[in-house]
């Protein structure tokens, strides 16, 4: 009866273990679970190791016990089993209304009281049997205040837990956290005041005031942001925006650029996508610093001819190159690059993705997937 539950849990992507799920059904069978709240709280509790998964298991406890893939008589089922196996509870009012009846019967409701009620079945209250309040021994219903028998697929519902996943796209401040770790600082910048080290040498000099000085912190890390512009990548402009703003708002690297291209660089790149003036890729290489922080921005999807055919633009000496060979040599000139798809992993499976992913490091654009990359480009450091 519980096999959806693992099935949804791992299709979510929490990796429950053979003796985890063994140990909930025990848990289960020795009645430390009767109701669905109870089995919330329980599954959660033995299944998930981190918080940052939690919003996962809203997902998949809401999956299996909301009717979104349980068929309601099984979970009508599901439930009198639990309750059988630790004998008999406080009889519950079976609620027939859908979550959006009842949140537009509980509006109305609340307009039309005008006092409290405890115990009854119909108001906004404590007790009883009313779909609307708390405390009360309805099957399902619309909570006003804290505790009390809340449906637990309504607090699954509420998704509480969502901003603390890791694998979820990022925001502006996600992007501007984990581009900050990418930072080398090193004392190599203008005399600035030491003030740990003039306590140190004033109280060494009898309480003589003693100034000390040192280089200030220069972060000396040169990073270039070439996105991908326009075709597939165009549902995901805002998140590339966000990435954009994030690295311009640092102002901490030695040097930053952003350039564009249309699915991968054909020997040349744009500082201004609209504007069509190009810039010969081989002139940026020969410019930009040794040891330059490259990070590709593409889903790295394309018509295959487009990758592996010669396309658009000639590599010297008459010779055409296609656009894998394009990043290639780009690989061989900027080791120190990696290449972020905004697209979820599970679409990876294709053959330009796999191309360009054997070429570059590849990492989703999540919050974990960016800071690995970062991770990988300060081991270059």
């Amino acid at each position: 009866m519980f096999d959806l539950l693992l099935l949804n849990l791992r299709r979510n992507g929490v990796m429950v273990g053979m003796g985890e799920w063994l140990a909930l059904l025990d848990a289960i069978g020795k009645g430390l679970a009767g109701t669905l709240p109870e089995l919330y709280r329980l599954g959660r509790a033995i299944l998930v190791h981190k918080e940052s998964q939690f919003d996962a298991w809203d997902q998949a406890f809401q999956a299996t016990f909301a009717g979104v893939e349980l068929p309601e008589p099984l979970s009508a089922a599901m439930q009198q089993w639990l309750q059988q196996s630790i004998g008999p509870q406080r009889p519950r009012r079976e609620i027939d209304m859908s979550d959006e009846e009842l949140r537009r019967e509980f509006l109305k409701r609340l307009a039309e009281q005008k006092e409290r009620h405890d115990g009854g079945s119909r108001w906004i209250g404590t007790g009883g049997d009313s779909p609307f309040g708390r405390d009360g021994s309805a099957s399902k219903g619309v909570q006003a205040g804290g505790g009390g028998s809340r449906s637990a697929v309504q607090v699954a519902m509420d998704r509480e837990w969502e901003s603390y996943r890791t694998d979820r796209q990022l925001d502006h401040r996600d992007m501007m956290v984990a581009l900050r770790a990418l930072r080398n600082l090193r004392r190599e910048g203008e005399q600035e005041l030491d003030l740990d080290g003039t306590i140190d040498k004033t109280a060494q000099n009898c309480g003589d005031v003693d100034l000390a000085f040192q280089p200030a912190r220069v972060n000396r890390v040169h990073l270039r942001l070439l996105l991908d512009t326009g075709g597939s990548m165009s549902p995901h402009a805002q998140l590339v925006t966000q990435l954009f703003t994030a690295a311009s708002a640092l102002k901490g690297f030695k040097s930053f650029e952003s350039w564009h291209f249309h699915n991968v660089p054909y020997g040349h790149l744009t500082e201004d996508y609209r504007s069509g003036k190009r810039t010969p890729i081989e002139d940026l290489l020969r410019a930009w610093p040794a040891g330059t922080r490259v990070v590709f921005v593409g889903d790295a999807s394309m018509a295959t001819y487009e990758l592996f055919q010669p396309f658009g633009y000639y590599g010297g000496a008459g010779a055409q190159l296609s656009g894998l060979e394009w990043l290639q040599r780009m690989r061989r000139q900027l080791p120190h690059s990696v290449w972020l798809n905004p697209d979820p992993e599970r679409w990876w499976d294709h053959p330009t993705v796999r191309a360009i992913g054997a070429t570059f490091p590849m990492f989703p654009l999540t919050l974990d997937g960016l800071r690995a990359a970062v991770q990988r480009l300060r081991a270059a450091s």
